[in-house]
């Protein structure tokens, strides 16, 4: 009997030891949440990005749909949003509900009208559907936002997303990680499979194409276009290196073009696949570096002989375009990134990485000019042979 009671005691103890390990944030799921003003809903989701959940009640008397929408904001002064699409499965074409702290600290709901993701297209107006009891509130780092909205169909594609910051009453943008791309799905209002349904396989798809678009261009036209400046502009001074500095040159000048050929289709890819999103400068800089490259690269082809007197003039146009190759390839990575958003040690490698070229190219600019006016120098001293 004493040992059966050890043993009931032991269990005891493990049970109360196992419960106190689970983390709160873990356990913590839509069935376990409350609100404030003791607000019910029948149906509730733990939505599959950015710990968000939706709770619901559809009333199909009326076609009324009540939510409550719950996720941390990206930053503690940032928004929370949540949408119905129309028109498509993405935040393009959504109707917005967005929840932020205003510059008295107090809760407050805007509507937007998203019909793209460009600045300009990010509109407050009334929705194209009817909405009233909208209400929000904050504790513990998380904000809430309540509404009601008026639907026509028992299934509906919704939306979610959370921000870093507001100004003016204006969201700023949010991040373009996984979490925030995947933040979206299908809610199906009535019949036995009434629920949330989310196809993660899409995004997931997007992302790869983009971090493949990426890295082809920052590889192109980032490094290897410098590369090949630099080894055309400072091997050349040394006549030990004619003429393997000329076919180096050529070789990444034309390895960097058929690279970012490929990275310019898979950017054309991306653009017919997202429509309403459009990076305007990033795509015309794109345009722009790929046609100038394609008329660098025909023009190897049209290269007079060195003592044909149109060469001068073809130097000066083949120097022109390559330095803005140069430029504007660096430009446009770094708006890629920008874009993309990815982590932030890859934007640091690549500073990094363009820093060390530049501090190459300096010092061999110093030894150019050295061996330049050394040579320059000496032909001054020589006798004239008459």
């Amino acid at each position: 009997m004493a040992s059966s009671g050890n043993l009931s005691v032991l269990a005891l103890l493990i049970s109360l030891a196992v419960t106190t390990l689970i983390s709160p944030a873990n356990s913590l799921t839509c069935s376990s949440q409350s609100f404030t003003n003791n607000k019910l809903y029948t149906q509730c989701a733990d939505l599959p990005s950015l710990s968000s959940y939706l709770h619901w009640t559809y009333d199909s008397a009326n076609s009324s749909l009540s939510v409550a929408f719950i996720a941390p904001p990206a930053q503690s002064d940032g928004w929370i949003a949540w949408a119905i699409n129309p028109t498509g499965t993405g935040m393009a074409g959504a109707q917005t509900l967005l929840a932020y702290k205003n510059s008295g600290g107090a809760m407050a709901v805007k509507t937007f009208n998203i019909s793209s993701y460009s600045a300009q297209s990010i509109v407050e107006e009334k929705l194209a559907f009817e909405v009233w009891d909208t209400a929000a509130e904050s504790s513990d780092g998380v904000f809430r936002l309540f509404a009601k909205v008026k639907v026509n169909t028992g299934q509906v594609n919704h939306v979610w997303q959370v921000g870093p910051s507001v100004s003016d009453g204006f969201p700023a943008k949010h991040a373009f990680d996984g979490p925030n791309l995947q933040a979206k799905g299908t809610l199906t209002l009535t019949g036995t499979n009434a629920g949330t349904t989310t196809t993660t396989t899409a995004a997931d798809s997007k992302t790869k194409k983009k971090n493949i678009h990426g890295i082809l261009n920052a590889v192109s036209w980032g490094l290897l276009f410098p590369i090949g400046i630099i080894i055309a502009r400072y091997l050349r001074t040394f006549p030990s290196a004619d003429p393997a500095w000329f076919y180096l040159h050529v070789f990444c000048q034309v390895s960097a073009y058929a690279i970012g050929v490929a990275g310019w289709a898979t950017g054309i890819k991306l653009g017919s696949e997202s429509k309403g999103v459009v990076y305007k400068g990033h795509r015309n800089i794109g345009i722009a570096l790929f046609s100038i490259a394609t008329l660098q690269i025909f023009a190897l082809f049209l290269r007079p002989k060195k003592d044909h007197k149109y060469r001068l003039y073809w130097n000066i146009y083949h120097h022109s375009i390559g330095y803005l190759i140069l430029v504007l390839g660096i430009v446009n990575v770094f708006k890629g990134m920008d874009i993309l958003n990815p982590a932030k040690h890859w934007k640091s490698t690549y500073i990094i990485t363009i820093a060390v070229l530049g501090g190459i190219a300096l010092f061999l600019e110093a030894v150019t000019w050295i061996v330049v006016l050394k040579r320059r120098s000496s032909k001054s001293t020589k006798p004239y042979d008459g």
